[in-house]
């Protein structure tokens, strides 16, 4: 995986933060950041997935959703 070099700028309050947090786990800030964006990226994919529950949830107006289900898994075995 290709890598590219990124300068931010922090506060001195969280880049402290950033530094102690980097020590007590033995890892780079670099690292550390790296973690960080990760976690986001799982926790706004995780949240993406939910929005689009919410936003399907109830669609299905023709009847009982397993019955139907069952129904047309039958007709597989038929082939």
């Amino acid at each position: 995986m290709a890598s590219k070099r990124t300068i931010i700028t922090l506060p001195e309050e969280d880049k402290a933060w950033l530094e102690g947090y980097s020590k007590t786990r033995n890892i780079s800030m670099a690292e550390a950041i790296r973690q960080g964006i990760r976690k986001l990226k799982e926790s706004m994919q995780q949240d993406n997935y939910r929005n689009v529950l919410n936003q399907t949830k109830g669609m299905w107006q023709a009847g009982d959703g397993l019955v139907y289900q069952k129904k047309i898994r039958s007709e597989w075995d038929d082939r």
